[in-house]
């Protein structure tokens, strides 16, 4: 599976990116928290490779805290800033309003070493599509700056925005790459919902959960499911047990399987499924 998605608006986004890196001092790259090294644009890491960075883990709560902590020790090891964020948590926020303040006071002791004088910092945010940048914004400016929505590609242009009067933040849309090469990233990015969901087939992106739940968390997969019969390898079965439960039947009382995979992505993106990670450390 190649999946292709580069829409015109993400290409102009990529060039004006690459022109405005001059201007900043600092990178505020989003990651899901729930795929970390997935949703990591590579396309973005080689342009932006020689920024000192911010890493925010968004939707933190969604997670597994275990592998987040794991996480934010790679990136640290890796020479950048890591949190862990939940963007509706008023403290996280503050977290990162200190972190910036101390990644500021580092680049003003260089420039002031340099004979530059100090400056407020300036920072650009980066992301794939739906991974709460524009939330996220909105919380750290304390009003209303950026659109949002639940649906992959809302941000369409770049602002800069005054971040408490610490530090000025240029917005930037969600930008995917042109395709996935590795078919599990497209994955894991789908169940995740930042792909759009008429981009790949909703019961592949449901088999894919249930059986990466099997190995990784099957315990709650079995407290959502409690009549799946987690041994058997019938993916049928598995989809007929799950349909009876919830009522996905059409007439007749025939399972519906679009409604069953629809069932399946939902709980996983809710939170019913409980919290998930779905890259693992060990790279």
């Amino acid at each position: 599976m190649t999946i292709q998605w580069f829409p015109g608006h993400m290409a102009k986004a990529k060039r004006e990116v690459e022109e405005n890196l001059k201007l900043v001092d600092l990178i505020v790259e989003l990651v899901d928290a729930r795929a970390p090294f997935s949703s990591q644009n590579p396309m973005l890491q080689e342009v932006t490779d020689d920024k000192q960075k911010l890493v925010l883990l968004m939707k933190s709560d969604l997670a597994d805290s275990k592998l987040t902590q794991q996480w934010v020790d790679y990136f640290e090891s890796e020479g950048k800033y890591a949190l862990a964020i939940d963007v509706n948590n008023k403290e996280d926020i503050k977290k990162i309003i200190k972190q910036t303040k101390v990644i500021s006071e580092k680049i003003n002791e260089r420039r002031k070493e340099k004979g530059i004088n100090p400056r407020s910092l300036r920072a650009m945010i980066l992301g794939i599509p739906n991974v709460g940048k524009s939330t996220l914004i909105n919380r750290l400016a304390n009003k209303k700056q950026a659109k949002t929505g639940d649906q992959p590609g809302v941000t369409r242009q770049q602002q800069w925005i005054r971040v408490h009067g610490e530090f000025e933040l240029l917005d930037t849309p969600g930008i995917l790459w042109p395709k996935f090469e590795d078919e599990e990233v497209g994955y894991k990015l789908a169940a995740i919902g930042t792909i759009k969901d008429q981009i790949l087939h909703l019961d592949d992106i449901a088999v894919y959960i249930l059986r990466y739940f099997k190995e990784h968390y099957a315990e709650a997969l079995l407290e959502r499911y409690p009549t799946l019969n987690i041994e058997s390898e019938d993916i049928v079965e598995w989809f007929d047990a799950i349909g009876k439960k919830r009522g996905c039947l059409m007439s007749g009382g025939v399972i519906d399987y679009d409604q069953v995979a629809d069932v399946i992505i939902r709980d996983l993106r809710q939170g019913h499924l409980g919290n998930v990670t779905f890259d693992q450390v060990s790279l």
